[in-house]
């Protein structure tokens, strides 16, 4: 197993309103599961696709991963764990935690 980051939605949120701090957002969900809503800000790219779009993915950069439940984009940053990328966090829980945790949807 390889050591994934996780970080939840109170702590992403933190550091999306942090004017010092770039971070990439990427949603690996459906198309389908899109059209219920996003974090804003986030780019799409379906986690089948994450190894085609790797060079569209930041090395000098946080990037946090999300899907519904957290399952999809922590296979996304094990993915890129293997090819030695260290800056992937998953967010713990998915997009269902960061509506539970009563942030903004787009």
């Amino acid at each position: 197993m390889f050591n994934i980051k996780e970080i939840d939605a109170h702590q992403l949120d933190q550091m999306l309103n942090d004017e010092g701090l770039q971070v990439k957002l990427i949603d690996v969900r459906s198309p389908m599961e899109i059209a219920q809503g996003t974090i804003p800000g986030a780019e799409h790219i379906p986690l089948h696709l994450i190894p085609a779009q790797i060079d569209h993915i930041p090395e000098d950069q946080p990037v946090v991963f999300y899907c519904r439940t957290g399952a999809r984009s922590g296979q996304a940053c094990a993915y890129l764990s293997q090819l030695g990328r260290e800056n992937t966090l998953n967010l713990r829980g998915g997009v269902m935690a960061w509506v539970q945790g009563g942030l903004a949807v787009a």
